[in-house]
C-alpha cells in the first residue's frame, strides 16, 4: 500500500465519474508501480532515512514541474491550521517510509505489505475516537479477521513468534502501519485542499523533516552511488512517487469511489506476486489464508 500519500487508500467522498476506460487504466497502472517497490527497495544501498529523503524530495519537485508545465498555480495563503496538519503528516510519512522500507529489509516483502495492509484495520477501530463514528458489527467482523490473518502471516499460529530479523520485520511493518493510520485521520482533517498541492507539501514537509537527522548523523558525507544503484533510487523518486502520484490523482476524477477503493488492491497483491516470482521469496501454506484474510477484511470494510 503506497498512498494517500501512499494514495493507495485515498477515497472520495462521493461517487464521481463513469469509470472512463481511461481512467481505469491510469489508476491500476499506479497501483502496480506502487506494488513493485520493495522489488526495488532491495537493490538500493542506501538508509532506509536517506531514501526516503531523496524519495520526497524527488517525488514532491516532480509533482511541482508536472503543475507548471500545466498552467496550475500552488495557493499561497493555506490557513495555519491546514498548514500543520500538512507539515506533520508530511513528517508522518517521512517516517512511515523508514519504517516500511526497514521492514522490506528485515522480512519479505510479502510479509513487510501484508503488515503495512493492517492500516485500514487500525483506522477503522480508530474512527470512533477521532470522529466519533459507530463501530458495526460488520467492522467488527472485519477487524478480528484481519488479526487473525496477522497472525497466520506471523507463523505465530504454527511455530509461535518468529525471533531474529523476522520479527523485527514485522514489528516495522505493523509500526508503519500504525503511523500511516496516523496520516490517514489527519488527512481526514485536512479539507478543500487541491490534491496535487497537498501531496506536494506533503512530500516536501516529509524531505525536510528528516534533513536534521540526516545532517547530525553525517549521511550525507558518506554518500556514494555507483551507477548501477543510482538508476533504482532515482526510479523510486520519479516513478513509484512523481509518476505514481500523478497517474493516481489524473484517475480518480473519472472513476467512482467504490471503484477507486476496490482497484487499489491492486497494489497489495501485485506486491505479494513480485516477492514471490521475481524475488523468489517463499510464501508458506498459512500465510495465503493470512493474506486474503487481511485485504479481505480490508476490501469488505471499506465496501459501503
Amino acid at each position: 500500500m503506497e498512498s494517500n500519500t501512499n494514495p493507495g487508500h485515498t477515497s472520495t467522498e462521493k461517487d464521481r465519474g463513469n469509470n472512463s476506460p481511461r481512467s481505469m487504466l491510469m489508476l491500476a497502472s499506479s497501483m502496480l508501480i506502487f506494488g513493485t517497490i520493495g522489488v526495488f527497495r532491495r537493490h538500493i544501498p542506501l538508509s532506509s532515512s536517506l531514501l526516503s529523503f531523496i524519495r520526497g524530495a524527488i517525488g514532491s519537485l516532480f509533482l511541482l514541474i508536472f503543475l507548471r508545465v500545466g498552467g496550475r498555480k500552488i495557493s499561497h495563503s493555506l490557513p495555519r491550521r491546514i498548514m500543520a496538519l500538512l507539515i506533520v503528516s508530511g513528517a508522518m510519512i517521512g517516517i512511515n517510509w523508514i519504517l516500511l522500507f526497514e521492514a522490506y529489509n528485515y522480512t519479505t516483502v510479502a510479509t513487510a505489505t501484508l503488515c503495512y495492509y493492517m492500516e485500514p484495520t487500525i483506522v477503522v477501530l480508530l474512527s470512533p475516537v477521532f470522529f466519533k463514528e459507530k463501530l458495526t458489527v460488520k467492522k467488527l467482523i472485519c477487524a478480528a479477521a484481519a488479526f487473525i490473518g496477522m497472525v497466520l502471516v506471523s507463523g505465530a499460529a504454527g511455530e509461535g513468534l518468529p525471533q531474529g530479523d523476522a520479527l523485527l520485520g514485522i514489528l516495522f511493518g505493523l509500526s508503519a502501519a500504525v503511523l500511516y493510520a496516523g496520516v490517514v485521520i489527519l488527512n481526514k482533517m485536512i479539507r478543500n485542499v487541491d490534491p496535487y498541492e497537498k501531496t506536494i507539501l506533503q512530500l516536501s514537509s516529509a524531505s525536510i523533516c528528516l534533513l536534521p537527522y540526516l545532517l547530525a548523523t553525517g549521511q550525507f558525507t558518506h554518500l556514494e552511488l555507483t551507477p548501477s544503484a543510482a538508476v533504482p533510487v532515482l526510479i523510486v523518486g520519479l516513478v513509484h512517487t512523481g509518476i505514481a502520484y500523478t497517474l493516481y490523482f489524473g484517475s480518480t476524477d473519472g472513476l467512482r469511489a467504490q471503484t477507486i477503493a476496490v482497484m487499489s488492491y491492486l497494489d497489495p497483491v501485485s506486491a505479494l506476486l513480485f516477492s514471490a516470482f521475481l524475488l523468489r521469496e517463499p510464501i508458506s501454506a498459512a500465510a495465503i489464508p493470512g493474506a486474503l484474510l487481511i485485504l479481505g477484511a480490508a476490501l469488505i470494510s471499506e465496501w459501503n
